[in-house]
């Protein structure tokens, strides 16, 4: 068997391709003399100690084996012997002395017990790339640790921000979701009228003056509801952006120190908002534009026709739009950015990664909602069991929304409420320093910002 430079013994030459029985040298050039070995040493005494025994030639090894090494090997410490199979009946060779020459590193606290991960083992709990040590696990100061992110990561940090910091997030929450469902109570006890429209819009006979009417109604309602409910998502937004800020970093934070961060770009963010809702309705009804216009020329079911495609076109356009805007908020709150700024830190983390961006969006909207449908849709059934009508007027739609099912239905939207704002401002704002850590190594900040010692202060890449 050939010899490897891993296993030749210190001060030899790498292997060159020698046989066994082939000619080689008796002993190293650096060899030592002979009278300076250990007095242990029970090897038989050479030519030059014994004049009464022939010279043995060099090239001759059939006779001993172990000629061809030299009588004086280093310690055992200063070497690793091969680890392959052992022959029958000999014992395996003992572990080399740590510190020695191939033995592996030290890695971790002086004194530490057990097994320490070294070269070709990885680190505790990560496995050795290519027979080496894989890198350190990312340092986890907060709620996510500072390396890029999986999907799996983005939301439980979101709801470990929920579970570690819950008395400012839920403080937050409930008070945001109280005041926008008594907002919305009121206006519908007082101001909005759904009955008139759900019954013109449920009776076959109603004239097309009441259904035009009753439609009217409707959407005036809706969108007044719409709009308090916007604004009351806007201020949890912008709150939650500073409490899911410093949990990354964990640090606690305030309702009260929260809202004095946010306080300054409340403004700029309903704006935002507000510019965001403007492009979408544009678009559409830019869609629906050709449609409308043909059916006011006469034809009826082309334009119909031609305005269902055109919506359709429009709300692929604005779909892509709002994916392409959605991290604009956190970068407004965090980065301090104007409107336009924003949008256009937005477009430039987003570009590349737009379907994930998507998906993760996605997934985040679907579980808030069902968890929150849960909460709510038992409260719609008790608020309607305890109205006039009934479960059945409710689900026939003639039901009195009266002032009892106004109130235990709000009740059970202010719970959802509380689900939905953090899970939603948690998934935004880790995305949004997710993918500045892909792009601009926001990772090395973030670790500074936390006092992790041992990151690199090298320059940041490019996006």
């Amino acid at each position: 068997m050939k010899d490897t430079p891993g296993w030749a013994s210190p001060g030899s030459a790498p292997s060159d391709g020698h046989e066994p029985g082939t000619s080689v040298p008796t002993e190293p050039t650096d060899a030592k003399p002979t009278e300076t070995a250990a007095p242990n040493d029970t090897a038989k005494p050479t030519a030059a100690s014994d004049p009464a025994q022939p010279t043995q030639q060099p090239s001759d090894t059939s006779q001993d084996p172990g000629a061809k090494w030299s009588q004086e090997q280093p310690p055992a410490a200063q070497w690793s012997a091969p680890t392959g199979p052992t022959a029958p009946g000999q014992a395996p060779p003992p572990p080399p002395a740590p510190g020695g020459w191939g033995s592996q590193p030290p890695v971790g606290p002086p004194g530490a017990q057990g097994p320490q991960p070294g070269w070709g083992g990885g680190y505790a709990g990560h496995p050795g790339y290519g027979g080496w040590g894989g890198p350190p696990p990312a340092a986890k100061p907060g709620v996510i640790p500072l390396r890029p992110l999986g999907v799996g990561e983005i939301l439980d940090g979101a709801v470990s921000t929920m579970r570690t910091y819950w008395r400012t997030v839920l403080g937050i929450s409930l008070t945001v979701a109280v005041v926008t469902q008594v907002l919305v109570i009121l206006l519908q006890g007082f101001v909005l009228d759904d009955n008139a429209g759900s019954e013109a819009l449920s009776d076959p006979s109603a004239s097309a003056d009441e259904v035009t009417r009753a439609l009217g109604e409707t959407m005036v309602s809706t969108t007044v509801v719409f709009l308090i409910s916007l604004i009351g998502t806007v201020v949890a937004t912008a709150l939650l952006t500073t409490v899911t800020s410093r949990a990354v970093l964990g640090r606690p934070v305030t309702t009260g120190e929260a809202w004095r961060d946010a306080r300054p770009q409340v403004p700029r963010l309903f704006g935002l908002i507000f510019l965001l809702l403007l492009i979408t309705f544009g678009v559409l009804a830019i869609g629906a534009l050709p449609g409308i216009l043909v059916a006011v020329a006469g034809s009826e079911g082309g334009g119909i026709a031609l305005a269902v495609l055109g919506l359709l076109g429009a709300s692929a356009v604005a779909l892509w739009l709002m994916i392409r805007f959605s991290l604009a908020s956190p970068a407004l709150m965090l980065e301090k950015q104007t409107i336009v700024k924003s949008m256009s830190r937005s477009t430039k983390l987003v570009r590349g990664s737009w379907w994930r961006v998507l998906g993760i969006q996605l997934l985040a909207g679907i579980i808030a909602n069902i968890v929150a449908a849960i909460v709510v849709l038992p409260f719609t059934f008790l608020a309607a069991a305890l109205s006039g009508d009934g479960v059945g007027g409710f689900v026939n739609g003639t039901g009195d929304l009266g002032w009892t099912f106004l109130i235990v239905s709000g009740i059970g939207s202010v719970i959802g409420s509380m689900i939905t704002f953090p899970i939603s401002a948690g998934v935004t704002v880790l995305l949004y320093i997710d993918q500045r850590i892909r792009r601009e190594a926001l990772d090395l900040e973030l670790a500074r910002a936390a006092g992790v010692q041992g990151y690199s202060t090298g320059a940041t890449p490019g996006s």
